[in-house]
């Protein structure tokens, strides 16, 4: 989708061996704003996609992945893990079930050379009865997420459904005369969202129909500041090793919470047992955090409470979001007088991250981070998209 990008006014840098688009015209935070209100629109061809078949495929995937495959339906998707034997992660990923016999997993850019070798050693260890397929050149991937979605999908589709209103429900539907796979899936936080496979010679073709239905092109920019307003985590940050060099533990990252199945004894499979242990002893974990007042931390910078430091950013970042207008609300929600909220066409900035952090700490916690010399204070939060309260628990049972 090179000459797409170029139409409109993508600023293309190489990432992980493809050249993507940074940015559009409109600019990053213009970019993250448009999707939390509209319609964001991205292309994540860059993503590594494997085919995985066979007789024995399921049995592979129970063994290499960290979530079950076989607790996992047909039309269905979920979020997984590659661990490695000490309870580290080699990739996160999303394994989806299209069909009965064939399953579909969906890797990081920078890890697709190495997760495909590492699962082909594996299929190999394994013995026959395992087909994998690389087939990230072939199908594209594009992301459509936003309230605006659901309805501009519809306006495009020549034939069959979109996917049941559930998060990580499948579904297939034909769009500029070809067959897309489409997952209610997404890397934004959005409630709406979906992700669309694509062959690559219509990838195109339905990139330009949704833009001119009024999408909103977004970069790697925005998605980065998208995903961490949303508290997701990125392999290389939150996953794989700290700025000191050292294993990230995966339960660490509370997202694993749903990427991890520890509840079938009988399921052997690889980093089990250092994950179990983590379950019990493991004793700091990665929260989100908002800053008070100016200032922009990074990752690295080190936190404080008091005098003691209890740990370093993984991700930090600058977003931006619209100020919402509160409004009477004539169904009454249960909120005083009834109340509801409205763009107000108002928009600020603020200072957010995560950060693994000794603990378990609450929501609401106070802390200090190191900001090239003067600490700036900040507070933890559950998530920094509704800033939600509620304890933060750093371990799978």
């Amino acid at each position: 989708m090179y000459d797409c990008h170029l139409e409109c006014g993508g600023r293309l840098v190489d990432f992980a061996g493809w050249h993507m688009p940074v940015q559009y015209q409109k600019g990053i935070l213009q970019e993250h704003l448009e999707t939390r209100r509209s319609a964001g629109l991205f292309d994540v061809s860059h993503m590594g996609r494997f085919e995985i078949a066979g007789r024995r495929a399921l049995e592979f995937l129970r063994w290499v992945l960290t979530n079950d495959a076989a607790a996992l339906p047909v039309g269905r998707a979920h979020y997984t893990l590659l661990a490695d034997e000490t309870g580290g992660a080699i990739d996160d990923a999303y394994l989806y079930r299209f069909s009965p016999e064939q399953w579909l997993l969906v890797v990081n850019a920078a890890n697709t050379y190495k997760d495909w070798e590492y699962l082909r050693r594996k299929a190999e260890e394994l013995g026959r009865g395992v087909q994998l397929k690389n087939v990230s050149e072939e199908l594209a991937m594009i992301a459509l997420q936003g309230p605006r979605s659901e309805s501009l999908l519809l306006g495009m589709i020549e034939g069959g459904q979109l996917p049941e209103p559930k998060r990580n429900s499948l579904g297939a539907v034909r769009i500029a005369g070809c067959e897309v796979l489409i997952g209610r899936t997404g890397y934004t936080g959005e409630p709406v969202c979906f992700e669309l496979f694509v062959p690559a010679k219509a990838a195109e073709s339905v990139w330009r129909r949704l833009t001119a239905a009024g999408a909103c092109p977004v970069g790697l920019g925005a998605r980065d500041t998208l995903r961490l307003e949303a508290s997701l985590p990125l392999y290389g940050h939150e996953y794989g090793r700290d700025v000191t060099g050292r294993e990230i533990p995966i339960l660490a990252c509370p997202a694993a919470k749903v990427g991890v199945n520890l509840k079938d004894p009988e399921r052997r499979f690889i980093g089990r047992e250092a994950l179990e242990e983590q379950s019990c002893t493991l004793k700091k974990g990665i929260c989100a955090f908002r800053v008070f007042g100016k200032g922009v931390v990074r990752a690295g910078a080190a936190v404080f409470q008091g005098l003691r430091e209890i740990g370093r950013v993984t991700s930090g970042t600058v977003v931006p979001y619209w100020v919402p207008r509160a409004v009477s609300c004539p169904h009454h929600c249960g909120h005083g007088a009834g109340w509801e909220a409205h763009f107000s066409g108002q928009t600020a900035q603020r200072a957010i991250g995560l950060a693994m952090l000794e603990g378990p700490l609450g929501a609401g916690a106070l802390i200090e981070i190191d900001l090239r010399g003067r600490r700036v204070e900040a507070e933890v939060v559950k998530r920094n998209l509704d800033n939600s309260c509620g304890p933060i628990t750093f371990a799978v049972v």
